[in-house]
């Protein structure tokens, strides 16, 4: 199965808005086409034509950084998704509400050779996160805090002050924890502020630092907010390249700047040098 990177900022579209396809394209660095939560039940017949068109019509180079999100496996859209996607050059499908690998394997079943982004966003879900993401047809793990919600019960993802309350905080570990266990990708969930507000940029630097491959946008404004947390400083690429440089000089573990530095230190230096890399390419 193809790897998973296409870059940090990935940003929803609605599949029954086309005029907002090339905008997507040209502000992100892939984009969600969606046909479940951002398309009305009863637009989703015209949504599914739209994006037909769209998906048999796009060259390699748009499809590299096409995602089309379906319905559930267990909802009456499911069947017709599958079909716009089988008949096009579609690479990724994301799948919500995975609850079990035996979603996976239905739509692997359905869609042999894409990859499949698996979005653990319910209690079921998350607890079978490790089992998901060891299905060879997932190239990558997402967790959604409001969906998650609605499973437990519960009325708010967040306290007043913008962080997260303790069960979203675990499904998000436990997801990131997961995608990593099994050599996949993770996705960061999107964040209902539209302006790039604190808690946004503190949460989008917070995806870096734990190991978020990337994260969901739903407005353009926070594309630049996700692209900027994952760009490494030029002080940090300085140290990170010179920590590098100075390894070859030694055989186990030596003091760098006032610093011990052992093996965990100089692979979180070389993902900063690899990240600024891919981020300038």
């Amino acid at each position: 199965m193809t790897a998973f990177d296409l870059g940090p900022a990935l940003l929803f579209v609605p599949a029954d808005r086309p005029e907002r396809y090339s905008k997507a394209y040209d502000r992100s660095d892939a984009i969600i086409i969606d046909l479940e939560d951002a398309v009305a039940p009863v637009d989703r017949p015209v949504a599914r034509k739209t994006l037909r068109r769209h998906l048999t019509e796009m060259d390699s180079s748009t499809a590299q950084r096409t995602i089309v999100r379906i319905n559930p496996v267990d909802e009456p859209d499911f069947g017709d998704d599958v079909k716009v996607v089988a008949d096009s050059p579609t690479r990724y499908v994301m799948v919500p509400k995975v609850e079990r690998a035996e979603d996976i394997q239905q739509v692997a079943k359905a869609l042999p050779n894409i990859g499949l982004i698996a979005l653990c966003e319910t209690a079921a879900g998350v607890l079978s996160s490790i089992e998901v993401a060891r299905h060879p047809a997932v190239v990558a793990l997402m967790w959604g805090s409001e969906d998650l919600m609605v499973s437990t019960g519960g009325s708010a993802s967040r306290f007043g002050n913008g962080t997260y309350r303790d069960a979203p905080r675990f499904a998000r570990a436990q997801v990131l924890l997961a995608a990593a266990a099994a050599g996949k990708a993770s996705i960061d969930t999107i964040h209902t502020d539209l302006s790039p507000t604190e808690h946004f940029t503190a949460e989008a630097e917070d995806a870096v630092a734990s190991g978020f491959n990337a994260k969901a946008c739903i407005h353009p404004a926070q594309v630049t907010v996700v692209r900027e947390a994952y760009r490494p400083s030029k002080e940090e690429v300085e140290y990170a390249q010179a920590l590098l440089d100075e390894v070859k000089n030694h055989g186990g573990v030596f003091q760098f700047r006032g610093s011990m530095v052992d093996g965990p230190l100089i692979a979180h230096a070389r993902t900063v040098v690899q990240r600024a890399q891919r981020l300038t390419s």
